[in-house]
């Protein structure tokens, strides 16, 4: 039977030049004596563009590491205890998003009630739209990212502005709309072409590829605006797109590229958001048979290539053109480490590994093997 699972958002507000009045009429939406969660090289978009608009704001708190170790989660709950908030505002990107959800669950693990979340999202992984999010446990013999779905931490507000995204570093932009792609093409996982995530994740990866495939090289974001190679609304076109491509995330579980990345992230620390221009080509090759022709969503099958080539080619691609990083071995890993990554993926994601089809424990070796 299909289904489509709603997450209870209450308002999802776009376009440009509209972040300050947003940020305004947060109160109707239940934000009140909100903690504003972001991270120190956010300091200006926030002093400019947020605290001034910001009523009743009980501070801001900034010590919030990459993969959201368990630690930072425990001090983001502890400022919220201290100061009284009844609400975050999370200024940032994939990382910001989900210390707020983990504090909202722990919040209400604590006192019984939920902190809700206003989202300012700066890049493109499309967090914002979702329930999920990770905590790293760092108190093991080794650091593992653990997953939770929480319907109750999903933001209750989301501002879509160019100007947030208008400042992210190059590299942490577009390898995040790599990840929102990744969220388009393994949502295809469990349900079938006529569902909305399929409708809508093919209009949303489509709307990424147009304005990355024009994309200048190895020039900041900035500088591209002030060129006016990248304009305003290209950018708003890829927060769009990032929506699109993670539109129903309570109907969809993701797959292979999204657990080798939680371990090469939250294990090994590679950057979160570039672990998907690694994974996701190599994973739909590997994974076509067990997709079959859902993937015709994004791109009917031709004469010279299958729908799965044809995607992965054209990802990959854009990978390459934007001079993003494609191999693990472009990271201070170890090589010698990959068959604890293996140990690791097969442990703790076995349904995600079975989709490498039969032999699939051998497979995921020489996929592993592949991506250095």
């Amino acid at each position: 039977m299909n289904h489509l699972n709603c997450l209870p958002q209450d308002g999802i507000f776009w376009g440009q030049h509209i972040l300050q009045g947003a940020v305004a009429r947060l109160g109707d939406h239940g934000i009140h004596r909100p903690m504003t969660f972001t991270v120190e090289p956010l300091t200006k978009l926030y002093q400019d563009c947020v605290r001034p608009n910001l009523k009743q704001s009980v501070g801001s708190f900034m010590e919030l590491p990459a993969h959201v170790p368990d630690v930072a989660v425990q001090g983001g709950l502890d400022a919220c205890l201290h100061a009284g908030a009844e609400s975050i505002v999370a200024l940032g990107g994939g990382s910001v998003l989900d210390a707020a959800k983990a504090v909202s669950h722990l919040h209400h693990e604590k006192t019984g009630r939920y902190l809700p979340i206003a989202a300012l999202p700066t890049t493109l992984s499309g967090s914002e739209f979702s329930h999920y999010f990770g905590i790293t446990e760092t108190d093991g013999p080794e650091k593992f990212k653990r997953s939770y779905a929480v319907r109750e931490t999903v933001p209750k507000v989301v501002v879509i502005d160019p100007v947030l995204v208008s400042g992210t570093p190059r590299a942490l932009l577009l390898s995040s709309a790599i990840k929102g792609m990744d969220h388009a093409v393994e949502g295809m996982r469990k349900v079938t072409k006529e569902h909305p995530h399929a409708i809508m994740a093919a209009s949303g990866l489509e709307r990424f590829l147009k304005v990355l495939q024009k994309w200048p090289p190895a020039m900041a974001t900035r500088e591209a605006l002030d060129k006016a190679l990248v304009t305003p609304d290209d950018l708003l076109q890829l927060q769009l797109a990032a929506w699109q491509c993670y539109f129903s995330p309570a109907s969809v579980i993701y797959g292979l590229s999204h657990r080798i990345g939680h371990i090469l992230g939250g294990t090994f620390g590679l950057p979160h958001s570039a672990t998907s221009c690694i994974t996701l080509a190599p994973v739909i090759r590997a994974c076509a048979d067990f997709y079959g022709d859902k993937l015709e969503i994004f791109g009917a099958r031709t004469a010279q290539a299958d729908a799965a080539t044809q995607l992965a080619d054209r990802i990959a691609g854009v990978v390459s053109a934007l001079g993003l990083p494609d191999r693990i071995g472009a990271f201070d890993l170890d090589k010698a480490k990959l068959p604890e990554v293996a140990r690791l993926l097969k442990k703790n994601y076995p349904n995600e590994v079975a989709d490498l089809g039969n032999n699939a424990s051998l497979k995921l070796d020489a996929l592993l093997e592949s991506l250095w």
